[in-house]
């Protein structure tokens, strides 16, 4: 987990650093589900999200709005993604398991992904990524 939080007036912004695409979008799903719902998960259970989108901000965006919207309508609390990014299309495989308000009721609702702010920064260790939960 190689992500922070950074100090922000309203919502949650994030910065994450990782040597790979496929890791710094493993660290904001990370970050988002902490936010979310807390420390407290696992899953057995597995399912999978395929995204495309025209370049890496709107694939991150888009995957993470994906995410968010199949675990509040299905009730599904995700504890570890297997990202396989190719070119502009994300391929993930989510380990979940069914929410339980006794484990996961600690983290704060988000409303949604904000491409305010949102930037994927390339240098010579890997990628940086500023993101915005808007809460």
């Amino acid at each position: 987990m190689s992500y922070e939080e950074i100090s922000h007036t309203a919502d949650v912004k994030i910065r994450a650093r990782a040597k790979t695409l496929e890791s710094l979008f493993s660290d904001a799903f990370d970050a988002l589900m902490h936010v979310v719902y807390g420390k407290n998960r696992s899953g057995k259970q597995q399912m999978i999200i395929e995204v495309h989108a025209s370049d890496p901000e709107s694939l991150l965006a888009d995957f993470l709005s994906e995410v968010l919207f199949v675990s509040e309508v299905e009730g599904r609390v995700f504890a570890h993604a297997d990202i396989t990014i190719e070119g502009t299309d994300l391929s993930a495989v989510l380990f979940w398991e069914p929410f339980d308000p006794a484990r996961h009721a600690e983290g704060t609702e988000v409303k949604g992904i904000s491409y305010s702010g949102l930037s994927i920064r390339e240098d010579t260790n890997g990628y940086i990524l500023d993101i915005l939960f808007d809460v």
